[in-house]
């Protein structure tokens, strides 16, 4: 009988770039299909050749749409992938979304470079282009909850909703007998806007992530420190700027504003989504309201006061206004989209704010200013950070180490391994410890490009 084999091609001592070949024979899938982001060294690895034949792969399956689980797709289809990808009906249309920003954004930093001359290369390039992810979608097969697909003789799967993102899911895959979770992104044990994570019970491997496998949120009332944040910042007469992920700590930010709005408690100042992708994000949210738990009444009002910038002029006079008003703009670590241009305009007013309502990854513009650097770059030029420096680290939308130990605990036997990916080396450590501490149960922690050999015996 053939062996499985899992394979670590990504999200290993890191949290960005989650991709695991499982095959057993000659069958393979892919679990998710990640973009490396932040340190160099990291995003170097995307421009390297695959590891995996792309002509080869017959099946993709995605846990869910962020750009470090889904970016490296439009690779594999340039490279000749011509399977399948499955998802579930949200995450296909969020994944259109954000590849399609992606490529934008790729596009405009290559022409950026090659004008300014600060690029190494003789000519940069984008990673892939517009055509490339109209290439890839074409490819997309979409699911509903725990529907069973069959992959191929050996293997089946199906989505459990995990709670992270809309319609982001957990991976159940039978390999024969053998039975594999991966968590994907766990959700919070009580989202702000979706269902909570699925119970399992049992499992023969599980590969959890362990983003906040080294700490405990904050119980601090989210709603109460967001309201603290804009006064304090009106009263000094400044800009509050919120880098916010297009996907669903936009909509969590503006559903808490809502709530505010609704108790009379909102300043009355304007409040800016400027961000095509948050907006066009956003819609999807309107078009699947079922993978929501919300109230049909917040659905239907909750966006109603605040207002959505498309057009880069109306952004420009925007960013260029320096009267006091909340913007929510792309992207969430910094890294690119219109918050830079904001940034860049405003960074240097001790009047503003800067609020970081998400995990800043290390290498990027985020994760440096929260660290205290006073100087950083856009644009090939260094600007000074004077504006005041918030954090709401309880708004991650990743189950923190007690909320995944308690999802742990309904296993009703011990797993044969729990493989830890999708975290930076410290808090996979710190994880693995915890887990064997409470549970004795057997954890791997996966180096960059590991493969195991797993035994069909049950």
């Amino acid at each position: 009988m053939d062996k499985i084999k899992l394979k670590f091609l990504g999200g290993a001592g890191t949290v960005t770039g989650s991709k695991t070949l499982v095959s057993c024979g000659s069958n393979q899938i892919l679990i998710d299909a990640g973009l490396f982001q932040g340190l160099k060294n990291l995003r170097q690895i995307n421009r390297k050749k695959s590891i995996v034949n792309p002509k080869e792969l017959e099946t993709i399956v995605l846990t869910h749409a962020h750009l470090d689980h889904s970016g490296y797709l439009p690779v594999l289809v340039k490279n000749g992938f011509k399977g399948k990808i499955h998802c579930t009906l949200p995450t296909k249309e969020l994944t259109s979304i954000i590849l399609k920003d992606s490529a934008k954004i790729q596009a405009e930093d290559a022409e950026r470079a090659n004008k300014h001359g600060y690029t190494q290369h003789k000519f940069a390039e984008p990673l892939y282009t517009l055509d490339d992810v109209e290439r890839t979608m074409q490819l997309f097969e979409t699911h509903n909850y725990s529907e069973w697909i069959i992959a191929n003789n050996d293997m089946k799967f199906q989505f459990l909703n995990n709670g992270h993102i809309l319609g982001s899911a957990m991976i159940e895959l039978k390999v024969n007998d053998i039975k594999f979770i991966f968590s994907g992104d766990i959700g919070r044990t009580e989202p702000l806007l979706l269902y909570p994570p699925k119970k399992i019970e049992e499992a023969d491997y599980i590969i959890l992530e362990s983003t906040y496998g080294d700490r405990i949120h904050e119980t601090e009332d989210i709603k109460e420190e967001l309201l603290r944040i804009i006064e304090e910042t009106i009263e000094r007469d400044g800009i509050l700027m919120i880098p916010s992920f297009a996907v669903e700590r936009t909509q969590e930010i503006i559903y808490l504003l809502h709530l505010l709005k609704k108790e009379k408690r909102l300043p009355n100042i304007p409040v800016y989504l400027d961000s095509p992708m948050g907006i066009n994000s956003t819609y999807v949210y309107f078009d699947y309201p079922n993978w929501q738990d919300l109230s049909k009444v917040d659905l239907e009002y909750m966006y109603d006061f605040v207002d959505f910038v498309m057009d880069y002029e109306t952004s420009r006079a925007i960013v260029a206004d320096k009267k006091p008003k909340i913007v929510l703009a792309g992207s969430g670590m910094l890294e690119g989209g219109r918050i830079l241009h904001y940034l860049n305009n405003h960074i240097e007013n001790e009047k503003n704010t800067l609020l970081f309502v998400g995990f800043q990854a290390a290498g990027t513009r985020g994760r440096s200013i929260l660290r205290g650097e006073k100087e950083i770059k856009f644009f090939g030029e260094y600007k000074t950070v004077k504006c005041k420096i918030e954090s709401i680290s309880s708004m991650s939308a990743h189950a923190d180490q007690s909320e995944m130990i308690e999802w742990l605990s309904h296993f009703k036997k011990a797993p044969k391994t729990i493989f830890l990916n999708h975290g930076e080396p410290h808090q996979t450590d710190a994880f693995r410890v915890k887990i064997q501490t409470e549970y004795s149960w057997q954890v791997e922690i996966p180096s960059l490009n590991e493969e195991f050999e797993l035994d069909q015996v049950n």
